[in-house]
């Protein structure tokens, strides 16, 4: 007997596989479970969701995959490591119907490889009920985190193993200089900075304005983050300091060699979906990309978008970004 042209999925029935989609994406992936379960359901789609760690280890798995691709779509190559992937071809050009909508305004090249899902601003978030029960005015930019009276204050992650961190990282470039950000790591590291290896350590264990109660008042995190800290008055506990903001622009596209493009395209229409952006803020806590769409309430006074964030080009960044990592190491660890 041969199985050949015989199913043994549901009884006779075509393979699921015919209309499934892998969607390839990082470990902080997050979704409305009835809206995605609603989405797959009127699509006839199947999407299975594979997390490959932070932003950069997703997207070094995905250019060490390019000749034979782990999935068909991939969401959360963010616009620190996006130029590297799309010099390795890791990306199919596929233009969706809604990405003029918004994502257009992040754009990164011609052909349409990449389209902008959501944005996070990463910047220093400080404890602000700490500061006033020390009787201290709260730092309010990347001078005070050296000053001696900040000292063994700041939590920071990891550029090395934390996209966020790298984040900061970038940040500290644009606003010193390519040539004088190592001084100000310098004197960080001298006032007992302490680096973390990613966001969940620095933030939930470490950071005293968040659940964990951590020793730290100053946290390395995202300009939202005060909209996941109101207190029973109502008012946010802790308060994000927009002029230090990076901006991280977190991407989507269609793998180059996927194996059911069709359907692949049409999970990343429905990421930029009204529908799918109204959810980002509540599930992912950063913003969407879509132009329009309403930030839950409390995002209006405690997480406001910041106007001017930093950014670097992506090109200088791509050239740069292994040895400015390596630098801060060898600084933090000398």
């Amino acid at each position: 007997m041969t199985l050949a042209g015989c199913s043994l999925v549901g009884g006779g029935e075509q393979p699921a596989t015919d209309h499934t989609v892998t969607l390839v994406t990082h470990d902080s992936w997050a979704v409305d479970k009835a809206l995605w379960a609603d989405f797959q359901k009127t699509s006839g789609i199947t999407v299975k969701v594979s997390m490959n760690g932070d932003a950069g280890a997703l997207t070094n798995k995905l250019v060490l995959t390019k000749a034979n691709p782990i999935g068909d779509l991939a969401y959360g190559v963010d616009s620190t490591f996006a130029s590297r992937a799309l010099k390795e071809g890791v990306f199919a050009p596929y233009t969706s119907p809604d990405a003029s909508k918004g994502p257009q305004r992040y754009q990164l090249d011609d052909s349409h490889r990449l389209t902008a899902i959501d944005v996070g601003d990463v910047c220093l978030n400080v404890d602000t009920g700490w500061y006033a029960q020390h009787n201290l005015p709260a730092p309010t930019g990347y001078n005070d985190l050296v000053d001696p009276k900040y000292k063994g204050q700041t939590v920071v992650e990891d550029p090395s193993t934390s996209s966020p961190g790298l984040a900061f990282l970038l940040g500290t470039v644009k606003q010193f200089g390519a040539d004088k950000w190592p001084d100000f790591w310098t004197k960080l590291k001298a006032n007992d900075v302490k680096v973390d290896a990613g966001w969940d350590e620095a933030y939930t264990q470490d950071f005293s304005g968040s659940s964990g109660k951590g020793p730290r008042p100053v946290v390395v995190s995202y300009a939202s983050s005060p909209a996941d800290e109101i207190g029973s008055d109502g008012k946010p506990r802790t308060k994000a300091l927009l002029s230090t903001c990076y901006r991280q622009v977190e991407y989507s596209g269609v793998l180059a060699g996927a194996k059911n493009p069709d359907d692949a395209k049409k999970v990343l229409d429905f990421l930029v979906s009204q529908k799918f952006q109204e959810q980002v803020p509540a599930s992912m806590y950063v913003y969407p990309s879509r132009e329009g769409v309403a930030l839950p309430d409390a995002w209006k006074t405690a997480a406001p978008l910041p106007d001017a964030p930093a950014q670097l080009p992506a090109d200088q960044v791509d050239a740069n970004r292994e040895k400015w990592v390596q630098q801060c190491r060898t600084l933090l660890q000398g």
